[in-house]
């Protein structure tokens, strides 16, 4: 069973974005895969649509990923906090879908939707009407963290032109996007080495 953590965000500091992205992809992936339970990550920023400016995408071996005393002592975001605005912290159930499904190739797109502050009978009445322009969109339940999104769809895209994004208004409180990959998709092995 496969976990999916997802961290949704903006940054007001523009003179700081280019260093606060080099931290985030290199180091930071680095010390989150370090530690127990978490498998892969890999972050995105919006290209079009509605929706937080960043995304990164995280898949865990357990929800006791939170727990751990390594999680807990060694959080680091503490720098770049104040810069961190609509911050949100979901966790899903990815069931048993392997990880590399959630891997998006470094010319590809990947295309969210999200239903924040929705109810889960709201969520699932526009989801149906987008899963039928969206066959291939996977869907997951929320199970943890902050609950922003009753469910949230992922569709890896195998090229940003190659948007399957319909857009269409789904609601005002619809978040429909396509972002494109801001870091290789890196896994535990890797870091590992």
């Amino acid at each position: 069973m496969v976990f999916v953590y997802i961290v949704r965000c903006n940054f007001n500091e523009p003179g700081k974005e280019e260093a606060w992205n080099a931290w985030y992809s290199g180091p930071k992936i680095a010390q989150m895969l370090a530690k127990p339970h978490f498998r892969t990550c890999q972050r995105f920023r919006l290209a079009s649509g509605s929706g937080r400016g960043y995304l990164a995408l995280w898949t865990l071996r357990s929800p006791q990923a939170f727990r751990t005393m390594e999680y807990a002592s060694d959080w680091g975001f503490f720098e770049w906090a104040r810069h961190v605005t609509d911050w949100s912290r979901d966790l899903f159930d990815g069931g048993l879908a392997p990880e590399a499904v959630f891997a998006v190739a470094a010319r590809g797109a990947l295309h969210t939707v999200a239903f924040d502050g929705m109810t889960r009978e709201d969520a699932d009445t526009a989801r149906a009407v987008i899963a039928r322009s969206n066959p291939d969109m996977i869907w997951l339940p929320v199970i943890g963290l902050d609950r922003h999104t009753p469910m949230i769809g992922l569709e890896p895209l195998p090229d940003l032109t190659e948007t399957r994004y319909d857009s269409r208004n789904h609601g005002p409180r619809v978040q429909e996007a396509v972002y494109r990959p801001i870091s290789e998709w890196c896994t535990a092995e890797m870091e590992s080495r």
